[in-house]
């Protein structure tokens, strides 16, 4: 009998850890109870693990809790940072990023979004004189991200950050294969997304930093969690 295969690759995903494990398994028996149902004692105690959570997570990146908002993963929470754009804005990302952030940059491309992709290097950087050169008096966000999962590079955020914030332009970075690997200042950024299943977490569950202040719309309504950014 053949051995199994070897698996390699945790850029593509990681086992979760058992600890991880232990402290997620109540909540599949005893403490089953809905978050969002605050008038009784099961509903209370879920919530409460949920801020907690959200408490750890905050702690870990240096910000504010109510910055942090759960998602289904990075997926989502990429869509969901793009989804203020509007026709007659610019959007700048470049085309090395995930699919998630492209396609839906294609989509509002065609729902006359102005898009600019900038070309890495050979080596897979983005010069930020490039980008200083590609912004115009309309663009509203800058989407580019912290590592690339297929080579390595690690992009130098605080540039990108730096030129956006002299423009008065929101900066997004996907920083799913930096978070819990390389430190990451969220405080430069305005919008960061990731997912849980990269660094020993569970599947189906990520998170969006949404700076302070930064006004974003969601592309799922109608329960109310997260403060209404994604029910």
């Amino acid at each position: 009998m053949s051995a199994p295969p070897i698996y390699l690759d945790h850029h593509a995903t990681t086992p979760c850890d058992p600890r991880v494990v232990d402290a997620m398994l109540p909540f599949f028996s005893t403490t089953f109870g809905n978050p969002a149902s605050l008038t009784h004692e099961h509903g209370r105690r879920a919530s409460s693990a949920v801020e907690d959570a959200r408490i750890s997570i905050a702690r870990f990146f240096e910000v504010q809790p109510n910055e942090i908002y759960f998602t289904a993963g990075a997926t989502e929470s990429n869509n969901i940072a793009l989804n203020f754009l509007a026709a007659g804005d610019h959007l700048i990302t470049s085309a090395i990023e995930h699919k998630s952030v492209l396609a839906p940059a294609k989509r509002l491309e065609k729902r006359g979004v102005e898009l600019t992709i900038l070309q890495p290097d050979r080596e897979g950087f983005i010069d930020p004189a490039q980008l200083h050169d590609a912004m115009r008096p309309n663009t509203k966000l800058v989407s580019i991200e912290g590592a690339n999962g297929e080579i390595g590079t690690i992009q130098p955020i605080a540039e990108f950050a730096a030129i956006c914030r002299e423009r008065g332009v929101l900066y997004h970075s996907d920083i799913t294969q930096a978070a819990g690997k390389i430190a990451v200042n969220l405080a430069e950024v305005d919008l960061a997304s990731w997912s849980a299943h990269k660094l020993y977490g569970p599947k189906g569950i990520g998170g969006l930093y949404v700076r302070r202040g930064v006004r974003i719309e969601p592309l799922i309504v109608g329960g109310g969690q997260e403060k209404g950014l994604r029910s």
